[in-house]
């Protein structure tokens, strides 16, 4: 006979993880998880400095691609997404954003109740524990652990980076992720004692550990099984058998903003013509899946150094032996860290509430694939903006699991975006020529001193950004009378019974920042809705919003403001 879990949880992400975790820790629920992937305890997972690798790699990652999008001249986007213990928390970046408070008053305003920032905080702090200890905004006993990477000041350029943010005109935060986002300061990574602090390190080893807990790793789920309208299992891939397994209580979705979609279209609940053009008989028609996908966008904005104090001296391999060394040996140094250990929050123009611009202030010159981007030392900034008007979509082209779905972001696809870029190229510029970084600015590499007027912002930005690797909001919840919700507050699929999403997918707004933090968050939170407990206390902490945000860019008065270019 088939064996028989309350709960079937399919994706070992972010997410997927904390509910494994939280659903089999009062002993009294058979919870079994589906992963696609393997094991995580590869040095290249484990150690920080290395996170370049599994992002690029096959086996740790689903290589996906966008279709080629027109507003960046036809190029077609990389989309990886972890296929691996941990998921994305497990080949991510590491950085720790919670995203603004008003974010959460957004996704309540599209129709999430319950899901404002007083309500989701006690969720936050419920899920880290944040190295100076708890306090109103921070946790101080959860399972994943929070810091602010290796000490600053072994690196000049870090606080240099914070007082051009202030010298042009911005304030200084203490906590990002606290009672103020905006403004400059030290960024936050999912690290603890010197390794990556993954969802499947934190949560996952903990379940592991229960007899009422199963994991079944290198299986593919292919499809919801109903009864009716009632979910009842999952229909997977393990080798070259098809398999089933069966749910009493709930089968829930938790393989990210790509793979929730595609297992909801290719189980036939979905736009209508989509799972016609795909061959899909139709179970539930919900035009909403798979639809609203949002992304965030970067470029690397880089300066050559005048001191030879920049990481790129650290990239040979002798360099890099000897840092991997020693983290094998104590899990400290340049090892130990991400690098991204300065940041900075801003709006765009005047007139918006919170930040919608992200720097994340790395004290070297790289490419993308982590190499040096040119000979000497340099510096850059990852910047873009957060909060893109610009929606996309997820879309199965076929009845088959195995094939890739359609991904299609319409990038920079309004005016309003294209704005937002040429707003953000030219306050960087303005915060990267204060005077803080003149002891250390050479040469501005790129964009250059070239790219001034807007179409040449333009050009340039479609050519050289990349996708900051957030796909999420193709599951949305929101209200009964909206068309395109396809979960309820609660994260069940509409129409159906027995059906959950929680992941990323479910946001209906992308938040100001990355995207891990928010989803652990959203994890936490499921699991006592699907458990039936008392929700936390919703908090009553303050939220800073500067003080003349409908009038006024920024507060301050830069030290040296550029003179702009006219077209």
């Amino acid at each position: 006979m088939t064996k028989k879990y309350d709960y079937i949880i399919v994706g070992a992400g972010s997410a997927g993880c904390i509910l494994a975790n939280r659903l089999s820790e009062s002993g009294q629920h058979q919870v079994l998880l589906l992963e696609t992937g393997g094991t995580d305890k590869s040095i290249f997972i484990q150690m920080p400095t290395a996170l370049s690798y599994p992002m690029n790699t096959a086996k740790y990652a689903w290589q996906f691609h966008s279709q080629a999008e027109t507003g960046l001249d036809g190029r077609k986007m990389h989309c990886p997404r972890g296929k691996v213990l941990g998921g994305s928390s497990s080949i991510n970046g590491m950085v720790y954003v919670r995203g603004h408070a008003m974010d959460y008053e957004q996704w309540q305003e599209q129709g999430a109740t319950g899901w404002n920032y007083a309500d989701c905080l006690p969720y936050f702090k419920q899920a880290e524990t944040w190295q100076n200890g708890e306090d109103e905004y921070r946790g101080g006993s959860g399972p994943v652990g929070t810091c602010g990477g290796n000490d600053m000041r072994l690196n000049p350029l870090y606080q240099a980076f914070i007082d051009a943010g202030q010298e042009a005109g911005y304030p200084y935060t203490k906590d990002y992720n606290g009672q103020q986002q905006e403004g400059f300061g030290t960024m936050h990574m999912t690290v603890k004692n010197g390794v990556r602090s993954s969802t499947s390190n934190a949560h996952l080893r903990r379940a592991l550990k229960r007899s009422n807990f199963t994991l079944m790793k290198r299986v593919t789920a292919q499809k919801v099984l109903f009864n009716g309208l009632q979910a009842k299992g999952i229909e997977y891939l393990q080798g070259e058998k098809i398999k089933q397994v069966f749910a009493r209580k709930e089968v829930i979705l938790s393989a990210g903003s790509v793979g929730s979609p595609q297992l909801l279209q290719l189980s036939g609940i979905g736009p209508k013509q989509v799972l016609a053009d795909a061959n899909v008989p139709l179970l539930h028609e919900l035009p909403g899946v798979g639809e609203n996908l949002q992304d965030h966008l970067e470029v690397y904005f880089q300066y050559r150094c005048k001191q030879p104090i920049s990481l790129n001296s650290k990239l040979d391999y002798f360099n890099m032996g000897l840092i991997g060394a020693r983290w094998i040996l104590t899990k400290t140094g340049l090892g130990a860290t991400n690098h991204f250990e300065s940041c900075g929050f801003i709006r765009s123009r005047a007139g918006l509430k919170w930040p919608n611009i992200q720097y994340h202030f790395l004290p070297a010159a790289m490419r993308y694939d982590g190499n040096a981007a040119f000979d000497g030392h340099g510096y850059q900034v990852h910047v873009g903006p957060n909060k893109p008007s610009s929606r996309g979509h997820i879309r199965i082209t076929s009845n088959k699991a195995s094939d890739a779905p359609e991904i299609r972001f319409n990038y920079i696809g309004t005016q309003q975006d294209q704005q937002d870029w040429r707003d953000c190229i030219r306050l960087t510029r303005e915060v990267l020529n204060q005077p803080a970084l003149d002891a250390f600015k050479g040469e501005e590499i790129q964009p250059g001193k070239d790219v001034q007027t807007d179409e040449q912002i333009d050009a340039w930005v479609k050519q050289n950004v990349e996708s900051a690797y957030h796909p999420s909001c193709t599951c949305k919840m929101g209200a009964d009378d909206d068309a395109m919700a396809v979960l309820d507050n609660h994260c069940k699929v509409r129409g159906v019974k027995g059906l959950r999403v929680v992941d990323s997918s479910i946001f209906p707004v992308i938040t100001n920042g990355n995207l891990n933090a928010p989803t652990m968050m959203v994890a936490e939170k499921a699991a006592d809705l699907i458990l039936g407990n008392t929700p936390l206390a919703p908090s009553n902490a303050n939220v800073w919003i500067a003080d003349q945000w409908q009038d006024k860019q920024r507060t301050g008065t830069p030290v040296r403001v550029l003179e702009p270019v006219q077209d």
